[in-house]
């Protein structure tokens, strides 16, 4: 379910306050929580609001993209009618289909999504709104990359079907789209087949930020899966150390996903239980959890792809005033000494982060605004603090200088020239929304601070 703040009951349309994954961003707005394409349909009918309306999923994505203070927010969760996969690995299904939804209905019969963010319970509309990518980006590209078409309910009510074929235009424009070209209603998505519920896992420990690179790029050319972990507080000569993981999808048998024993964080965190002594502690005892000579482990799918779904809540882990992830991607000729000075400014700061992730990336994506390019992309997060906003400007300048992007999905701080510089494709975007939205009626805090609309 989303993460809402409202004290009142739920209702048909109803004024609520949501929040962003991160917890920095909120939004008082109309919300209505429609059950089929007809409620969908009188929904963008009916809510006029001087401020737009937005779709809104499950609540995981970090920053402002899926809110809408002051508008209205159509929440897609309870459109999650899901028909039965075909002979063709071919699912039809609602916006509000979540990951683990599919994972406990066909997980056991050799199906998987064909690309998976960090979380089982995003859905399928975030999925395609934020063409998300995983840890296989080289080998199966991002999500937009498997989706066959797409029903739309447009700003203006009527609903229509766009595909690579059928208006790829519009299709390119919503894929990435950040829900700005209307409501998704349903959506064709080829999934992957597995002869197995589980991966073989290799671990290595790699002593320095040039090591851990180099792993990588070996690791794409001869592994499904490949991800590192980076101790983000590590300097000198240890700079960038961290783990490395390369998985393949292993022999059978093939097991329906196992129960979801998550636990729950029954708290917020003290501001203070999160500093550079404690974050430092941490992650000596992650870097030496794997030995010096590596290991290799049998584990199940759903732990390798979500490990941080073990704990519902880890976003209070970081107190009551929540956290800023940033993500970037640097391309590929850049990329060494692009990462380097990023991991460098970080450590500098003293902003340490024990989520670090760095991973390759592949081709393009095919959306309008999708965040993959070749190259590194690189993601922390960081304890939201005064001069936390700072420290994000000085790293989306770093990102420019090296011809990288941030990831819309995770941000919260991005200026609108930072976006424009960021994203060529804008101009096609825009010509897109002029069509088929020339009233504006689509619209969020992300599209206004990033002036997406704006002449």
């Amino acid at each position: 379910m989303p993460d809402l703040e409202s004290a009142g009951p739920s209702a048909d349309v109803s004024p609520q306050r949501l929040t962003g994954w991160g917890r920095t961003r909120h939004a008082t707005t109309t919300v209505a929580e429609p059950s089929d394409e007809r409620d969908v349909a009188t929904s963008l009918a009916t809510m006029r609001s001087a401020r737009g309306i937005i779709p809104f999923g499950a609540g995981r994505s970090y920053g402002d993209v899926a809110l809408n203070d002051g508008g209205a927010t159509l929440i897609a969760t309870d459109l999650d009618a899901m028909a039965p996969v075909d002979e063709d690995g071919c699912l039809v299904c609602g916006p509000g289909v979540t990951f683990r939804q599919v994972l406990e209905k066909e997980l056991h019969r050799g199906w998987i999504m064909p690309v998976s963010p960090g979380t089982a319970f995003a859905t399928v509309g975030g999925a395609i709104a934020n063409d998300v990518h995983g840890k296989n980006h080289d080998r199966a590209g991002s999500f937009g990359d498997h989706v066959r078409w797409i029903r739309l309910a447009l700003p203006d009510g009527r609903i229509v079907r766009t595909s690579p074929v059928e208006d790829p235009d519009l299709f390119d424009a919503t894929i990435g789209g950040l829900g700005l070209t209307g409501i998704i209603v349903e959506a064709a998505i080829g999934l992957k087949r597995v002869a197995s519920s589980h991966v073989t896992l290799r671990e290595d420990r790699a002593g320095d930020i040039e090591a851990l690179m180099d792993g990588l790029r070996r690791g794409r050319e001869t592994s499904s899966y490949t991800v590192a972990w980076i101790d983000a507080v590590a300097r000198g000569k240890s700079l960038g150390r961290g783990i490395l993981q390369a998985a393949e999808p292993a022999d059978g048998p093939l097991e329906p996903a196992p129960p979801l024993r998550a636990r729950r964080l029954p708290f917020d965190l003290p501001a203070l239980a999160l500093n550079p002594l404690s974050i430092g502690a941490f992650n000596q005892l992650y870097f030496r959890r794997v030995p010096a000579a590596g290991r290799d482990s049998r584990v199940p799918l759903t732990t390798f792809l979500y490990p941080l779904d073990a704990l519902l809540d880890w976003n209070r882990m970081y107190g009551r005033r929540g956290f800023y992830q940033f993500q970037c991607v640097i391309p590929e000729a850049q990329a060494d000494l692009g990462i380097r000075q990023l991991l460098e400014a970080i450590a500098a700061d003293g902003s340490g982060s024990f989520l670090a992730v760095l991973k390759t990336l592949g081709r393009s994506g095919r959306g309008h605004l999708s965040f993959p390019m070749p190259g590194f992309t690189l993601a922390l997060d960081f304890p939201a603090r005064n001069r936390t906003p700072d420290l994000m400007s000085r790293l989306e300048r770093l990102t420019l200088d090296h011809g990288g992007r941030i990831y819309l999905a995770k941000d919260a701080c991005l200026s609108p020239g930072g976006f424009d510089r960021m994203y060529p494709r804008l101009g096609e975007f825009r010509r897109v929304l002029d069509r088929i939205d020339p009233e504006r009626r689509m619209a969020s805090d992300l599209s206004r601070r990033l002036q997406i609309r704006a002449r």
